[in-house]
């Protein structure tokens, strides 16, 4: 629709100043080449109907506060836009549309902002208004909540001011660390052993001249080291070295338990030392329980359950579950003062608080999953300052860093107080849910985060390249993977990744295959951990479920996505020696979070939703190189951009609230004698005579070369 000529006389000005911004509104009459449509919450829903999609905000109603010069506000876009543009009505030729380069996609809500200072200098009086272009692409769909004119705001300063002398900090760390990790060393730390009371580190060295053992805090990078705290001369014998060390030490005003700490061997010359070795993190731990551990009897799991749900809990039953997935966001439950809703508990000789309700929630949503032997994986969050119950807590593990545009934060492992706290919360939980007794559940695995390859979204720690990135979220793993080691032998840590595997369409993503690479070097080179990876093979759009239809994906190890019409190009991956734990061991796999989706409620709509998850079904059926699939979503959410992608219908559905789709029964039947009579019917609609036909079965190439 092309009529925005009618503009003034048809519509009342609807722009609002309240607290120091000026809240906008779409005109939902005016615009070109969309359908618009506005949702519960004031959310307008896009769908872009060709090459020329814009909207235009409702005029100001009084003249702009010049200090209110951001135009802000939160987006969902799984495929992301070529460009936006922002037009200034009336038409000034002095004033140039303000344009914006690739508008990276997100599968969560994130915040958009735009310095419009320049300007402001000749727009913003009282009937002044915005047009806002949605790039070229027809068919692409995008919603638009909370916008607004609005002041920079204390934090966004600060970045900006900060942002030119951090860059040049990581140019340094990241030259350093390349430097690293490429480094053939003559010595070496082989072996750390970490019990109840000490370490013991064994190694070899080349000479005897002036060498140290210096020990390195999470909290510090070895590469920038100039002094470090603690250093032990090695009196090598044969040039080998065997050194015992107490595993507690007080320092920075805290115990800290050298169970997180990595070692490497310096050398010193004249008052400096430099590193002549690479560190080395703990290769085993003693363990205070040790039970065996046990696979689940199927692939079938349940992602992001609660038994506090709308979803009847008892799906884990009828649907089969034997794993699940559990956020948690350490954030929402931790505390820094005591109160009659908080209970303490004692880490390293320091008392910490939690909420007493939501350890509670925690406590039965773990039993009803021990109850009936399902594995599960929890989902650490750490979210932003800004959305934390307890501000004091949320600015200790926030990461320095961390942008607003992003939904959590990378934890703040940068201080010794931010690593204290981070350790405690985690040692909580792992101590609580570990017990053989299972008197409050069991956590068996740990997923570190969200969808790290979008860490500007689900994991934020600012503006950072792939490698810096990576050096920080390791720490996180590492620090994760040791704690839950001390309390069970068999927990592992998952990197989680998004379908994206060596592209992206958001400039501040990384491929997967690049962080998986530098993970593998860090292990190689700092001593190697059972890491796994939980990844997400959506289809190439999340709206789109009739996954065949792919065109992003080839049999390749350089394949743009892995989705679940080449999920076999995963399965070889991990196959590949130079992947295996320790060179033995494959690592494990679990498809952690995905699924299908379907746009509407037709009857069309719910068959090509099943349609897509048998498809994937019937590929993973036969890969022993995924361990698991847990279905995302269990429900419906309203929070999800517009998708319909859960087992059941949205809780509040009109028609059928919470309602069975027929994916439900796709899902359900997989693994029993019903399979063949509820998959064989979609055969038709995925265009096949035999599910044989969709299993590659030929070889994975190094290349990308076909579809």
């Amino acid at each position: 629709m092309h009529k925005y000529f009618l503009f003034f006389l048809l519509y009342p000005i609807v722009f609002f100043a309240q607290d120091s911004k000026t809240t906008l509104r779409v005109n939902t009459k005016v615009y070109n080449q969309i359908a618009l449509s506005v949702l519960e919450g004031d959310i307008y829903d896009i769908k872009t109907l060709g090459k020329d999609p814009y909207l235009f905000f409702n005029p100001l109603e009084e003249d702009l506060d010049k200090k209110n010069n951001h135009l802000v506000f939160e987006y969902f876009c799984p495929t992301g836009l070529d460009f936006l543009e922002i037009h200034f009505y009336p038409q000034n030729n002095d004033l140039k549309p303000k344009i914006i380069r690739d508008i990276g996609s997100t599968e969560g809500w994130v915040t958009f902002s735009i310095d419009l200072s320049e300007a402001l200098k000749t727009w913003g009086k009282k009937g002044d208004y915005l047009r806002l272009d949605l790039g070229p692409a027809p068919a692409l769909s995008i919603q638009l909540k909370h916008l607004a004119l609005r002041q920079q705001t204390k934090r966004e300063l600060e970045i900006a001011k900060n942002k030119a002398l951090k860059k040049k900090q990581e140019v340094i760390l990241e030259r350093n660390l390349v430097t690293y990790l490429d480094k053939d060393f003559p010595n070496q730390i082989s072996n750390v052993l970490v019990t109840d009371e000490i370490v013991r580190l064994e190694g070899k060295v080349s000479d005897d001249k002036n060498l140290h053992l210096a020990e390195v805090g999470v909290y510090e990078d070895a590469t920038e080291l100039k002094d470090f705290s603690f250093l032990e001369v090695i009196e090598p014998k044969d040039k080998t070295f065997n050194i015992t060390l107490d595993r507690f030490k007080t320092q920075h005003g805290y115990k800290q338990d050298r169970l997180l700490s990595k070692w490497i061997i310096v050398e010193k010359k004249e008052d400096k030392y430099k590193v002549a070795s690479h560190a080395r993190y703990a290769d085993s731990i003693v363990p205070k329980y040790n039970y065996p551990f046990k696979k689940p009897s199927t692939k079938k799991g349940l992602g992001g359950y609660s038994i506090n749900r709308e979803a009847p809990y008892t799906d884990l039953d009828s649907l089969g579950i034997t794993s699940a997935t559990v956020n948690i966001w350490i954030s929402k439950f931790f505390r820094s003062n005591p109160s009659p809703e908080d209970m303490p508990f004692e880490y390293m000789g320091d008392t910490y608080y939690v909420n007493k309700k939501q350890i509670k929630n925690l406590d039965n949503t773990f039993l009803s999953t021990s109850e009936r032997n399902i594995e599960v994986s929890a989902i650490l969050l750490v979210d932003k300052a800004s959305k934390t119950p307890d501000k004091k807590i949320g600015h200790i593990l926030e990461h320095p860093d961390c942008d607003p545009s992003g939904i959590y934060s990378m934890p703040n492992l940068t201080t010794p107080k931010g690593v204290q706290y981070y350790s405690a919360i985690l040692d909580f939980l792992a101590n609580r849910y570990s017990r053989p007794d299972k008197k409050f559940g069991r956590i068996h695995h740990w997923i570190i985060h969200n969808e790290v390859d979008a860490g500007w979204v689900w994991t934020n720690a600012g503006e950072k390249t792939a490698l810096v990135f990576m050096d920080i979220y390791h720490k996180s793993m590492r620090m994760s993977h040791n704690i839950a080691r001390k309390y069970n032998p068999n927990s592992k840590v998952f990197i989680t990744l998004t379908h994206f595997w060596d592209w992206t369409s958001n400039p501040h993503f990384y491929h997967s295959t690049e962080l998986l690479e530098f993970l593998l070097k860090f292990s190689k080179t700092e001593g190697d951990f059972e890491w796994a990876i939980a990844y997400h093979p959506y289809p190439e759009s999340l709206r789109e479920p009739k996954t065949w239809l792919d065109k992003k994906v080839s049999f390749s190890f350089d394949s743009q996505l892995i989705t679940f019409k080449n999920i076999e190009v995963l399965d070889a991956w991990v196959k590949q020696p130079k992947v295996f734990f320790k060179g033995k061991t494959k690592r494990l796999v679990y498809l952690s979070e995905n699924g299908t989706n379907s746009p509407t409620y037709s009857e069309q709509d719910l068959k090509e939703q099943a349609a897509g998850m048998a498809y994937a079904m019937k590929k993973i059926k036969y890969l022993d190189g995924i361990d698991g699939f847990q279905y995302h979503n269990w429900q419906d959410n309203r929070n999800e951009g517009g998708l319909r992608i859960g087992l059941r219908r949205f809780p509040d559905d009109k028609d059928n609230p919470g309602g069975i789709k027929p994916v439900w029964k796709v899902y359900q039947a997989f693994g029993t004698e019903m399979e063949d009579k509820v998959y064989d019917q979609y055969k038709t609609m995925i265009g096949i005579n035999s599910w044989d036909e969709i299993r590659y079965k030929g070889p994975i190439n190094e290349t990308r070369n076909q579809n």
